[in-house]
């Protein structure tokens, strides 16, 4: 099976894509405890949602891994969740099973999408310009995922936390040292050094596997009885939408080859179906993935052992648990911050007035904290730009077609408010 990583072509070894995955499902693994409390919001029950969270990512990583040879990570996304629990449950008045099933729908619909070619035909026809400005504001996005985490970025305002920068400093220096895994050591080392000062706070977390049991109550839990409903409708497009540009913004982000980023569309769309099926939000390609690439991930081995770790935390949960948020945060701030400088540097444009779809891609991102609304102001103003500028040319039909989605994206969350 190891043949079909192609470990030599992509200059990496066994051990070092291990490690990657370490790295990456460590980074992700906060995951496990959110999307259940936030699914929680709009009714569904925690207890069984935490086996939904981890099956969803045990299936979608390993298929991202296999199918498509990625180095990257599946997870029930932190915008989708809290679109099905804020939007679809909490704005349109659906109950928890209704939106399940809108879920479905909309993963059949993606499915669809992605097999028939569109996804593929939408990739093309971006300009390398704008892929690379979304390489950088998913780099902005984590510098600020990460700083929250180190709990350095609270409330929108600079907070002191001492274990959160020497976590940096951690991992500034493995990084200096050229340490192999040393992302991994720098995770390590600053769980150690939060516990000793924090020790008293240390409590052994339960987690009840006989909850598992009870899990079948989300794969009947479906409810199609609005199918006919507008607001179902609305609901359906405005979480395809999501699915669809976020899954190719990240897919853009880290997979520079056409053929493994169109198979990686397949695998988005089919986690997306199945994280419905499975009782969950949509699972997508997360920006933490980027973690594991940092450290050393290039292909599907890295997302095959995040896969297994996946599945190891049905019973390893409550030691996930005493990985502090300070410990990753710094991992995946450095992670943000490679990806931006590397990308900047590299965006070139013939007029200034071509920064301004650029720059609005770039900064809303991470400002709007999320990646679909960062893109579609970004993608509407580019090829209006491109006509100001006697530049038409420059655009194509498809273009046109993805920002005039990327219009009906905003209004129809202007409607969803």
């Amino acid at each position: 099976m190891l043949k079909r990583f192609n470990l030599k072509q992509y200059h990496t070894s066994i051990r070092q894509e291990v490690l990657a995955g370490i790295v990456a499902f460590f980074s992700v693994s906060y995951i496990l405890f959110v999307n259940p409390s936030i699914l929680a919001e709009a009714g569904v029950p925690a207890e069984y949602s935490v086996f939904s969270t981890i099956f969803v990512a045990v299936i979608g990583t390993f298929l991202m891994g296999i199918m498509a040879n990625a180095p990257l990570v599946m997870a029930p996304g932190m915008g989708e969740n809290a679109f099905f629990a804020f939007t679809l449950v909490a704005g349109l008045g659906m109950t928890w099973q209704e939106s399940l099933a809108a879920v479905v729908v909309t993963g059949a619909l993606f499915v669809f999408v992605a097999f028939s070619g569109v996804m593929k035909l939408f990739s093309e026809s971006i300009p390398k310009v704008l892929k690379q400005a979304i390489t950088v504001g998913i780099g902005l996005f984590l510098i600020l995922i990460g700083l929250e985490n180190a709990g350095l970025f609270i409330d929108r305002s600079l907070q002191w936390n001492g274990i959160g920068l020497a976590g940096i400093l951690l991992v500034l220096l493995v990084k200096r040292l050229n340490i192999k895994g040393g992302f991994l050591v720098a995770i390590l080392l600053t769980t150690v050094l939060y516990w000793l000062f924090n020790l008293q706070s240390f409590e052994v977390v339960e987690f009840n596997l006989g909850n598992l049991m009870g899990y079948s109550e989300l794969l009947q839990a479906p409810d199609y009885s609005r199918v006919l409903r507008f607001e179902f409708w609305l609901g359906v497009f405005s979480l395809l939408m999501l699915l669809i540009f976020e899954t190719i913004g990240m897919l853009e982000a880290f997979i520079p080859e056409q053929e493994r980023a169109d198979q990686g569309y397949k695998v988005g769309a089919v986690t997306g179906l199945l994280s419905g099926l499975l009782g969950t939000s949509p699972a997508i390609p997360v920006a933490e993935s980027g973690a594991g690439i940092a450290e050393g991930g290039r292909t599907g081995l890295t997302a095959v052992t995040v896969s297994g770790l996946f599945l190891l935390s049905i019973v390893l949960t409550p030691f996930l648990s005493y990985i502090p948020s300070e410990a990753v945060g710094p991992v995946i701030i450095i992670t943000g911050a490679t990806m931006a400088l590397a990308n900047i540097t590299k965006l070139k444009t013939n007029h200034a007035l071509e920064w301004l779809p650029l720059g609005l891609i770039m900064l809303l991102i991470p400002l709007t904290g999320s990646i679909v609304e960062g893109m579609a102001y970004g993608f509407i103003a580019y090829p209006l730009v491109q006509v100001v500028l006697g530049k038409k040319e420059s655009t194509n039909r498809i273009l046109w077609i993805i920002s005039g989605l990327f219009l009906l994206t905003l209004i129809s969350t202007f409607l969803l408010l």
